[in-house]
């Protein structure tokens, strides 16, 4: 694929992730990031290397700016979710020699990267920040949450791979 489709789709997944992170107000934006894992998840296996972190630190930028006050935490957060994304890809090897992906290792890899990135973003927001009162009945429903978005994430883009996207060329 030439480096302006890649730079294009890579900015069309950023902006979609922006969207959906800024429509949905804090801390429940935490808890329905299936659109996010999704574009994650499609941007790892159409972009190959590094897809998801790409899109991630687009999407990462783009609700920095929005969110001026933590633009740090909120780009650390969102380059995160893109590196546990690729790599969790990476360590489950999804590909298959055909050009599909092995569902349940793909639905694995982005359940454990969604949950995990949900619970340490909550984290961060209440232990290290102090901006939200520790709770832990919302920490296990941030996780609970996560780990659903993570699942329906991953079955959703290994149905729109395997059917759908896997032969095209890049």
């Amino acid at each position: 694929m030439p480096s302006t489709k890649k730079l294009a789709l890579t900015t069309l997944f950023g902006v979609v992730v922006f969207l959906s992170k800024t429509i949905v107000p804090s801390p429940i934006d935490k808890m329905f990031i299936v659109v996010q894992a999704l574009l994650l998840t499609l941007g790892a296996l159409l972009l190959r290397k590094m897809g998801a972190t790409y899109v991630a630190i687009v999407g990462g930028i783009l609700t920095a700016l929005w969110r001026t006050a933590y633009a740090p935490v909120t780009f650390a957060t969102a380059l995160l979710y893109g590196l546990f994304v690729d790599g969790f890809l990476l360590v489950a090897r999804v590909n298959e020699a055909e050009g599909k992906v092995k569902t349940r290792r793909l639905v694995i890899s982005v359940t454990v990267s969604t949950a995990l990135l949900g619970y340490l973003s909550y984290y961060m927001s209440s232990i290290v920040l102090g901006l939200v009162p520790r709770n832990p009945t919302l920490e296990v429903i941030i996780l609970f949450a996560g780990a659903l978005n993570g699942v329906v994430a991953g079955y959703l883009a290994s149905i729109i791979w395997n059917k759908h996207l896997r032969n095209i060329i890049f």
